[in-house]
């Protein structure tokens, strides 16, 4: 569980840092193209996540794995739909609920909190 929990930390980390690069520059240099480009990233990590941690699976309690997977499976297939239809707000709005408010975990951080205290 302690390798993915790793790989979940660090993709956080790579889908927080491309969300960042584009609102800045979008927000202070103007540049709509570097934006997209930004939530095209975002939306391909996301997109690649099920995949990518394909292999970190193999270790889990079989009992849980079933869950862990369907839920990157979700994230994944979310993803993929806004590449597939293009859509730029879709992408800026993955991992983030209706009523989700500034400050407040995305929902991928919110799962990772869950899987962490599950142990």
């Amino acid at each position: 569980m302690k390798n993915l929990l790793d790989f979940l930390r660090e993709r956080i980390r790579l889908v927080r840092e491309a969300e960042e690069t584009a609102l800045d520059l979008l927000h202070n240099k103007g540049d709509d193209a570097g934006y997209r480009t930004g939530m095209r990233r975002k939306a391909e990590l996301l997109a690649n996540l099920a995949e990518d941690a394909a292999p970190l699976l193999e270790a889990l309690n079989p009992e849980r794995r079933p869950m862990v997977e369907h839920r990157l499976d979700m994230f994944s297939q979310s993803a993929r739909r806004s590449l597939d239809i293009g859509s730029v707000f879709y992408m800026s709005a993955l991992l983030y609920p209706d009523d989700h408010q500034p400050g407040q975990p995305n929902t991928l951080e919110v799962w990772l909190r869950d899987l962490e205290r599950a142990g």
